[in-house]
């Protein structure tokens, strides 16, 4: 175990932080679920309100992080394009992707960004694991990435999940992206997350030949989170 995954390990969980686990059938408008985030996450810190991950897909769309760059937006009349304040470029969401926004309260979770982000991809790779997926860290390439090792792979690396938070007042909202059967040629309209290396692409459960749905995909998540932030609270 690396040190940063012992440091981390030792200030994980708090003893009574339970997120609510919540679950959104259909589309969700970006626009509705961000106003949502900034309301939940303003609550944690001013009110006490629970924590909060909520699950949900997106209609086709492009999200600019922080340190988005315009020439990386390649088709920008293809989805709508929306200017957000997470870390991160260029990033996108469409349906069979699943999102998990975390609404998290870092004060009760050691107060540290860096370990919360490694516990983040510490989740994605964990939740991969029940597919018998090799989810991967890569130094200086943000998300989980997977080795084309198979035939025909030639050595191509493809990220299967996407990360990017933002944290208020030590409240965390944003989260992952892990793709489980997006149309892949959607990605085609900017420069993931500003990486143009033709060897790295983008990839899905289905993609990998599982045929896996969002549901699976969930209840690997929810085991998943329980490993590593904490046993949940109710579902809502």
């Amino acid at each position: 175990m690396s040190e940063t995954a012992t440091a981390c390990n030792s200030a994980r969980r708090s003893e009574t932080a339970r997120p609510e686990w919540r679950i959104s059938d259909g589309l969700t408008d970006y626009e509705t679920a961000l106003s949502e985030m900034e309301a939940r996450a303003a609550a944690i810190r001013a009110e006490g309100a629970p924590e909060q991950v909520w699950l949900l897909e997106h209609p086709p769309l492009y999200t600019a992080g922080t340190s988005s760059k315009p020439e990386d937006l390649l088709t920008p009349d293809r989805f709508p394009v929306y200017q957000t304040g997470r870390g991160g470029q260029y990033t996108y969401h469409g349906p069979g992707q699943r999102i998990a926004y975390a609404m998290l309260d870092l004060k009760e979770r050691g107060a540290d960004v860096r370990c919360y982000v490694h516990d983040l991809e510490e989740w994605v790779i964990r939740a991969l694991a029940h597919f018998n997926v090799v989810g991967e860290r890569r130094e200086g390439r943000v998300g989980i990435w997977v080795a084309r090792t198979g035939p025909g792979g030639n050595g191509r690396e493809d990220k299967i999940a996407a990360i990017g938070v933002r944290v208020r007042r030590w409240v965390t909202f944003h989260g992952i992206a892990i793709n489980v059967e997006p149309d892949l040629s959607h990605f085609g309209g900017i420069v993931p997350c500003g990486i143009g290396d033709a060897n790295l692409g983008v990839t899905s459960l289905v993609d990998l030949g599982l045929p896996a749905t969002l549901h699976d995909l969930d209840v690997a998540l929810e085991s998943a989170f329980a490993e590593v932030f904490g046993p949940i609270g109710r579902k809502v």
